[in-house]
């Protein structure tokens, strides 16, 4: 199964591709490196996520998984970048418990592109999250998005504002 890893502010993932389809991202490095056109792609749309420049990704997806699972993943999917849905807010949508949804949220293959991250516990409380430093990392997930969803030139105008008289990019 080919795989490329890229180094991301949130540490190392490592992604992988099955008959042209995204179906891992794994915390850390992978061991092999094989640069297909999907893997290069899925990467350069990682870091442009991380750069503020897009919210979402466009990568055909074949996480492996239950018909339950893919259902939440999908509702995972529907979340606006910058925003939240409680564990209760989705099983009630799913018809399911939160206990399910929180299951099924904990098994996504592919984190961050299905961004369980935008799922918080009960009274917006964080929450936790399994991949990277734990909920630590979901938390820069989520100011990323918030900060890329209300300054208009992404995050990273925050850190370098324009200088008067100059057009920023």
């Amino acid at each position: 199964m080919p795989q490329l890893s890229c180094l991301t502010p949130v540490g190392d993932v490592t992604f992988s591709e099955d008959e042209g389809a995204i179906v891992a991202l794994d915390w850390g490095r992978g061991r092999d490196q094989d640069r297909t056109p999907l893997l290069v792609e899925a990467v350069a749309q990682l870091q442009d996520y991380f750069d503020g420049k897009r919210m979402t990704f466009d990568l055909p997806l074949s996480p492996f998984g239950s018909a339950f699972q893919r259902r939440v993943w999908d509702a995972l999917r529907a979340i606006p970048p910058g925003e939240t849905r409680s564990y209760g807010d989705l099983a009630q949508s799913l018809g399911s418990s939160a206990r399910a949804i929180g299951q099924a949220n904990g098994a996504n293959p592919i984190p961050i592109v299905i961004p369980c991250h935008r799922v918080v516990a009960a009274a917006g409380r964080l929450g936790g999250y399994s991949g990277g430093d734990g909920a630590s990392t979901k938390r820069v997930l989520l100011d990323l998005e918030r900060r890329a969803t209300t300054t208009p030139n992404g995050p990273q105008a925050e850190l370098f504002p324009s200088s008067p008289g100059t057009t920023p990019r």
